[in-house]
């Protein structure tokens, strides 16, 4: 059983009732799309929501007498706003007909790799096209476990400084790829400082009043991650299968906005526009094709 289920309020479904479900989506989904995979094979994507944005995708192919045959399946949160429009590489997973982006986003300091979405979009405009032109990804994350920090006081000032200095260190940061040694050099000195500076700090502060937010990878797959960032909105919803609540928030981390959401008995705390999130979370995206 998929864990991320429980972010779209199925937090105590059991092993029979999901199979009833997946396959009132085979018989009867709300979105039905069929390509070719890269194999030249059929490809099926059968969507159904649960509630606005939010829901189960089932992929496999049609055999000859109309039965479906289920590869995987996978809840999905589609995002709101286009969260990266940087160059993204595709590449397929080994064990199926599954996707991830890849990403070099700047601002945040690592390689961003997420799990792609609309697979059969893909796969049809590539045949179309030999050369598939991706102009960014509409990023969303499920979470399973998170909490609500208060937010950190901050002045306009400070902000202003702020900006000015990410704007330097993300022109260094490109220039260090290139391979430009004095920019390396200055951002292992700039981190070198960091260090000290946080060092020095935590002895009498929290550690959260001192780190706004972060973005680092969680555990062993490469698309989960821990994050911290400011809520810029909020809504609830409801699950229509089991009626659980859930919350879908829009969060900035490190300059870069994408959509979270997360079953309300898995977060503690209220969320509000301004206070923060700290979760972890799987990372997905649909591309802008």
């Amino acid at each position: 059983m998929h864990k991320f289920l429980r972010s779209i309020g199925f937090s105590d479904i059991r092993k029979k009732d999901l199979e009833m479900i997946l396959n009132d989506i085979i018989e009867c989904p709300d979105v039905l799309k069929v390509t070719k995979d890269s194999e030249g094979n059929e490809f099926a994507e059968l969507s159904f929501e649960v509630a606005h944005n939010m829901g189960i995708k089932v992929c496999g192919s049609y055999e000859e007498d109309d039965h479906f045959h289920m590869d995987y399946y996978y809840p999905y949160l589609i995002g709101s706003t286009v969260t990266s429009q940087e160059q993204i590489e595709v590449q397929k997973h080994a064990e199926k007909e599954s996707y991830a982006g890849v990403c070099d986003e700047v601002s945040l300091g690592v390689t961003l790799i997420f799990y792609i979405q609309n697979v059969a979009d893909f796969l049809a405009e590539k045949r179309m096209h030999e050369t598939c032109i991706i102009q960014g990804a509409k990023m969303a994350a499920l979470s399973t476990e998170g909490k609500i920090l208060l937010p950190v006081e901050k002045k306009k000032k400070d902000d202003q400084d702020r900006a000015y200095k990410q704007t330097a260190r993300n022109q260094l940061i490109s220039q260090a790829r290139e391979g430009d040694e004095d920019a390396i050099e200055s951002l292992t000195l700039e981190d070198m400082d960091t260090y000290s500076m946080i060092s020095r700090r935590v002895q009498h502060e929290d550690i959260l009043t001192i780190v706004t937010s972060y973005f680092m990878p969680y555990g062993i797959e490469s698309d989960q991650y821990s994050i911290l960032g400011e809520i810029v909105d909020f809504y609830t919803a409801e699950n229509q299968v089991t009626e659980e609540l859930i919350y879908c928030m829009k969060v900035e981390c490190n300059d870069i906005m994408f959509d979270v959401c997360i079953n309300a008995k898995d977060l503690l705390g209220e969320p509000a526009i301004g206070r923060r999130f700290k979760g972890n979370i799987w990372m997905q995206g649909e591309l802008c094709l």
